[in-house]
């Protein structure tokens, strides 16, 4: 195990020499920096070499997957535990951001203009980056607030939003301008934005819901997951039996929102085994202590039957093997992964 988390570490790096990926190498080897600054409490410095490769660390400390990432490959995890990154990032930048730390910059691309289209995650680091060198620039969103996914596809109790707004806030405080409630070809036009500016960056997002292929997809009481998340709009949970398909954050976020909004039972349907689902442990712990129910390695073998319309005729037309497969009775089924099982209206009780 050691050896094999060694290869790795050396592999990335050697990859980072050999591409002059600087943020790559920079990342590697900031963590030990950052980390030796916080064992002699100087706070100060900590957060001058993260922000050489982020200012989201006060987000991206709470809600990345971080056993995924850095603790997976962390030396120091193969005698004992992983050294917490994640929380080390969050207790470094949330005393920058009440002490109001600088972030340094520079002048290297000074008279510069550049336009960063979406005010997500993606589009906030670009523009800080950029404005942290010297450049002009303004952020489009489309929504009204900047965030992006973190603001409106992340709930407030995984990612508090007075963490986003103080975010934000720092980033925006490097001079960066923020034109909010515009959306790319309704407002303004990419071809126009092109003419006004030395550069574009196009950071729009891509938080749509996967599809599943499958018969009853389109029926009343289906719902993408992100796109729940993203607009808030829900229907009415109370006392109802909601089906959430999918093992990842998606799936999690949605199944203990729904479950806060008055949900008498949620089922989490995975396809896969428990330890093959991608969301993060801790998550599927928290979603099991509030009381959302899962379900392993159903593959195809579950049809979902929603007890919205009484049509009992789509079952009829159901192919025989379908029939001799596992029910269950919800209101509605939230999408959050693809390929899980078929979807049928039809009156029957409900489980539970």
């Amino acid at each position: 195990m050691f050896y094999k988390k060694l290869f790795i570490w050396l592999f990335w790096l050697i990859i980072a020499l050999f591409t002059g990926c600087l943020p790559l190498i920079l990342i590697i080897l900031c963590i030990p920096s950052f980390i030796k600054q916080v064992k002699e409490n100087n706070l100060e410095e900590a957060f001058k070499i993260l922000t050489q490769t982020t200012v989201l660390g006060a987000i991206c400390g709470r809600v990345c997957p971080h056993f995924k990432q850095c603790m997976g490959s962390c030396v120091r995890g193969i005698k004992s535990e992983p050294i917490n990154i994640g929380n080390l990032e969050t207790y470094i930048f949330d005393n920058a951001l009440q002490k109001n730390y600088k972030i340094e910059t520079t002048n290297k691309i000074e008279g510069k203009k550049v336009a960063v289209i979406g005010g997500g995650p993606s589009g906030l680091t670009c523009a800080a980056f950029l404005s942290m060198n010297g450049a002009k620039v303004t952020i489009y969103e489309k929504q009204p607030k900047l965030g992006g996914i973190t603001r409106y596809g992340i709930p407030d109790f995984r990612l508090p939003r007075e963490v986003i707004d103080k975010t934000v806030e720092k980033i925006l405080s490097l001079g960066i301008e923020a034109k909010c409630n515009q959306t790319l070809g309704k407002d303004y036009e990419l071809v126009d934005i092109e003419k006004q500016y030395d550069a574009v960056y196009l950071s729009v997002g891509a938080n749509v819901s996967s599809k599943m292929n499958i018969p009853g997809e389109d029926l009343d009481g289906v719902y993408g997951g992100n796109e729940l998340l993203e607009t808030g709009i829900h229907p009415d949970y109370t006392g109802k039996s909601v089906a959430v398909s999918g093992g990842g954050n998606v799936a999690m976020d949605a199944a203990r929102t729904i479950k806060r909004l008055g949900a008498k039972n949620v089922y989490v349907i995975y396809r896969r085994a428990r330890e093959q689902m991608p969301a993060e442990d801790y998550e599927v712990e928290e979603a099991m202590k509030e009381g959302v129910e899962f379900a392993h390695n159903l593959g195809k073998q579950v049809f979902v039957t929603i007890n919205i319309i009484p049509r009992s005729e789509e079952l009829e037309q159901l192919p025989p093997y379908l029939l001799q497969l596992q029910e269950i009775g919800v209101d509605a089924v939230i999408v959050s992964d693809a390929g899980v099982f078929s979807i049928v209206k039809k009156t029957i009780p409900k489980i539970g």
